[in-house]
């Protein structure tokens, strides 16, 4: 069985579960797994997001078919 197909088989599981203390008690060991997997940004790493995501909504982006457009057209002047 896959990563994924787990995961949904759980959740179906963990739908019909009432207990809370049991359902609080596995929150705590998820949390604590799925911890060991985050890892933090760096200074310069939550820079560039922020960057990005100011850009996006000052609209100073462009479409990735329009780009790769652009980037074939200059490909194709350099090989002329």
């Amino acid at each position: 069985m896959s990563t994924a197909e787990l995961r949904n088989s759980i959740g179906e599981y963990l739908s019909h579960i009432e207990d809370v203390s049991f359902l609080n008690a596995l929150q705590s060991i998820v949390a604590s797994k799925a911890s060991e997997n985050l890892s933090e940004l760096s200074d310069f790493q939550i820079n560039r997001i922020q960057s990005g995501r100011r850009q996006h909504k000052e609209g100073q982006t462009v479409a990735n078919d329009v780009l790769q457009q652009e980037i074939n057209q200059w490909v194709n002047s350099k090989a002329n």
